[in-house]
């Protein structure tokens, strides 16, 4: 046996967020390219003219879209670590799955496009990492494309996110004058060569202070200014108010030319902390030498159609897993094998046959894990409860082919228990025309592709009138289900909803009726 502490000292377990465009997919196989897992083809990241796609977006509507909108678990190695990077969905329609994905993960690279810093998407998904308390990375992207004054865009961050950015590196020149990075740290010049579609790390040059001045002139002298500014500021990094999310190291870079990949690549070995104890539901740390223990983060069915599996990703949290090892599902009470466990990029698997805290496993045809769920071995433990988003867009799905009902009915429930949508049944209507609720309109997208295409059941999705969903009780639905313009509908977890067509409507009857239950769910981007 190993010893798990050792080994969750190498792990680093981290995810990537950004606005759809920001660069995130190229930034992930670009970690990959450096981390010795892909060869050719980097940057690759839509499919046509035969090169391949990329390797995080490996459903069929991802690729001809050309955005994340699943998340996935990519394992590579750097520098004598094991790099466990969870790949988030790139559209703010899936918040709540990346909210579900950062569950699992000990800090987040935030992935900003140097012309436009933050955008709206990036300030959502920020919000959920400081609800997580989960510590941040910054890399601004495309320096070699036209981009805006460095020092405009450190403020906006401190501004708009209230958190202190402090540059670990500095650029020599933007767009197509981009020339290299100054480590702030080391006072390092190091001068990149641009490759043929960045498929191949970009040769790096280290250039004394006095060459650089001569050769690169006023861009040079740019830079230099920059960075006393900075230092008259006192823009000093510090550990401890990094993990404590006060402060996020910044770098700069171009992920399609390679350029400063390797330093960020460096930053999250040498600045991200390695898994440490987690806490329980009753606030109590899991010591990670305690036995084996894991929290699922995410279902997946149909990754491989020519089995139609379904895998229970989930992160170890303490002990050392050992394939083959019959662990306990604590929702059931039920032991289950781990015959088929598997380390998962992309659509591409390996099995797996030890993992340690940090580590992500994919555990096949584990049928009854949900998200949220905890498996261990000897010593009982239960994780807090991951919350569902408030649904803010409802459709009615009815099967347009009644031969095809079954299908139907297990597509939803698969869909539902993956977590694609939330699926709300009303009394009289059960499973032949489910609600279902969403966070944005795409999420509908994507249940309608995956049912008419894995499931083989074609559906129409009825546009409906509710606008705000609140969690009810028993009795208080009983009030409510008399009520025009309310509907109260079970949610798959035991969950009440009541949905409501008027927000104004909904107002008034807190005010005029405070004994009515309605709990509001937990806003996009919110704590």
């Amino acid at each position: 046996m190993s010893d798990p502490r050792v080994e969750a000292a190498r792990r680093r377990t981290f995810a990537i967020i950004s606005h759809p465009d920001a660069g995130k997919t190229t930034l992930t196989e670009k970690f990959l390219l450096y981390g010795g897992m892909l060869t050719t083809g980097a940057g690759a990241v839509k499919a046509k003219g035969g090169r391949r796609s990329a390797t995080s977006d490996w459903m069929e509507l991802e690729q001809q879209r050309g955005i994340s909108i699943t998340s996935t678990v990519l394992q590579f190695p750097y520098r004598d670590r094991v790099l466990n990077l969870l790949d988030t969905p790139g559209h703010r329609d899936f918040s709540e799955d990346t909210y579900r994905v950062l569950a699992a993960t000990d800090a987040a690279i935030m992935v900003l496009d140097g012309s436009k810093g933050i955008e709206s998407q990036t300030r959502k998904l920020f919000e959920v990492c400081r609800d997580r308390e989960i510590p941040i990375v910054t890399f601004i992207n495309k320096w070699d494309r036209p981009s805006r004054d460095p020092l405009e865009l450190l403020d906006e961050i401190e501004e708009q996110l209230i958190l202190e950015p402090v540059p670990i590196s500095w650029p020599v020149g933007e767009g197509d004058r981009f020339r290299g990075l100054i480590d702030r740290r080391s006072g390092d010049f190091v001068r990149y060569t641009r490759t043929v579609g960045g498929a191949s790390e970009a040769p790096e040059e280290l250039v004394d202070h006095a060459r650089a001045a001569t050769e690169e002139g006023d861009l040079w002298l740019d830079a230099q200014e920059g960075i006393e500014l900075l230092d008259v500021s006192e823009r000093v990094f510090d550990q401890k108010r990094f993990e404590s999310g006060e402060l996020s190291p910044v770098f700069f870079g171009s992920a399609l030319t390679n350029f400063g990949v390797r330093m960020i690549l460096d930053a999250m070995v040498d600045l991200v902390p390695s898994p440490s104890p987690r806490l329980d539901r009753d606030g109590n740390p899991r010591a990670l030498e305690k036995p084996f223990s894991g929290i699922v983060f995410k279902v997946q069915a149909n990754m491989d159609k020519a089995h139609r599996d379904r895998i229970a990703f989930l992160r170890v949290c303490s002990g050392q897993f050992d394939r083959g090892m019959v662990v306990t599902h604590e929702p059931t009470g039920k032991p289950f094998a781990t015959k088929y466990a598997h380390s998962v990029s992309g659509q591409e698997r390996e099995t797996v046959e030890q993992a340690f805290p940090g580590d992500v496993i994919g555990l096949v045809n584990a049928t009854s894990f949900r998200v949220g769920d905890a498996v261990f071995v000897d010593e009982p433990v239960q994780w807090p409860l991951v919350p569902s988003f408030a649904p803010s867009h409802f459709r009615v799905a009815r099967t347009l082919d009644t031969s095809k009902a079954k299908q139907f009915r297990s597509g939803i429930s698969q869909l539902d228990e993956e977590g694609v949508v939330q699926v709300l049944r009303e009394p009289d209507f059960g499973d032949q025309a489910p609600i279902l609720a969403a966070v944005g309109p795409l999420q509908f997208e994507v249940v309608q592709h995956r049912l008419e295409n894995e499931f083989g059941a074609p559906v129409e999705l009825v546009p409906c009138s509710w606008t705000t969903a609140r969690i009810t009780d028993q009795a208080s639905a009983l009030a409510l289900r008399g009520m025009s313009g309310v509907t109260v509908a079970h949610r798959s977890d035991g969950e009440l909803l009541a949905l409501f067509e008027s927000p104004y409507w909904l107002q008034r009857l807190e005010a005029d009726q405070p004994e009515l239950t309605l709990t509001k769910l937990i806003a996009e981007g919110e704590g």
